[in-house]
């Protein structure tokens, strides 16, 4: 069974007006914004990364969802998993321990479990933030707003490529790969404005598609204006063919946000250095469509990551 299929069943069930229908990452209570992420072995990080990266991954994940909310972190709750002699779970709440105080989020609680020996570990965080102001949610951009890529997209999916080739690579696409940043400092200057966003996990054409099918939109991008790293450019290059693959790989933590199209985001207060580029628009209709080069692309058969009820290669967050 896929991945929305099984969300559509739990619709039935989360109807208190908190859980918005379950079209977003994150729960609103108040002004409070309550979000959880899993990442599994072999799903969402490989065996051989290490297990301090891992720890750091969870956290950064979860801030990504709520920077995406313009939250400000307040709180956390961890599940462990253990197995074997405790040597990992060491260097992982190592990890976590680097990600909160780097963040400052406060750990409060959580569940630890044991694993049978040899089961793939399964991890989770429940992350609380805090809003000063308006949530945005996936719906409210119509036809007409422009659509804004914070950040890049393509290094992690290209570092773990990279790591899928050999396990001894590293280098800054590995980097990113296994220590994601989230933008809570640009996510929390654009919520005011943005009238939607979500952050880019399980890749920028089939998360563009979801934000666009929750606002009753099409969305129309144009593959030469995403935001490419130099890193990535020069290992994978800038034609079509890798930007396709950037746009549909995963794990990037960017943010995309709905503005209105009068409004300049070099006008707000977004940190120093922050990459922001606007790389299409919401349009009337259904759908997604790509250009390049002003001539039309044919849509991959791939758009992303969507979950389905069996092994799935390591690619991302995985909504």
């Amino acid at each position: 069974m896929r991945e929305r299929e099984i969300i559509a069943q739990l619709r039935r069930i989360a109807t208190d007006p908190a859980a918005r229908g379950l079209l977003d990452d994150a729960a609103v209570l108040g002004d409070l914004v309550i979000t959880h992420d899993t990442i599994a072995e072999g799903v969402h990080f490989l065996p051989s990364d290490p297990p301090a990266s891992v720890g750091w991954k969870l956290v950064a994940v979860n801030l990504s969802d709520l920077a995406a909310k313009g939250a400000n972190p307040i709180a956390a709750l961890l599940s462990l998993s253990i197995s074997g002699d405790g040597r990992w779970e060491a260097g992982f709440i190592g990890g976590i321990a680097a990600a909160c105080e780097s963040y400052g989020l406060p750990l409060v609680g959580g569940d630890t479990i044991g694993l049978p020996q040899g089961a793939p570990r399964v991890l989770g965080l429940t992350a609380i933030g805090r809003a000063e102001g308006p949530v945005p949610g996936r719906d409210g951009g119509e036809p007409g707003d422009v659509l804004w890529l914070i950040g890049w997209v393509g290094d992690s999916a290209a570092g773990l490529a990279q790591l899928l080739a050999s396990k001894h690579a590293h280098g800054p696409l590995v980097d990113i790969y296994r220590r994601p940043v989230p933008f809570l400092a640009a996510g929390r200057a654009l919520a005011p404005h943005a009238k939607a966003m979500l952050d880019i996990s399980d890749g920028l054409l089939i998360d563009a598609l979801r934000l666009a099918e929750a606002c009753k939109c099409a969305a129309a991008i144009d593959l030469g204006a995403i935001s490419l790293s130099e890193d990535f450019i020069e290992v994978r290059g800038d034609r079509l063919e890798a930007r396709l693959f950037a746009a549909t790989g995963g794990d990037d933590y960017a943010l995309l946000a709905a503005l209105p199209a009068g409004l300049d985001p070099s006008t707000l207060n977004l940190p120093s250095g922050t990459t922001i580029r606007a790389i299409g628009s919401l349009e009337a209709g259904a759908g997604l469509k790509l250009t390049h080069d002003g001539k039309a692309v044919e849509l991959p058969e791939v758009l992303g990551h969507e979950h389905h009820g069996h092994f799935a290669p390591p690619m991302g967050d995985r909504d």
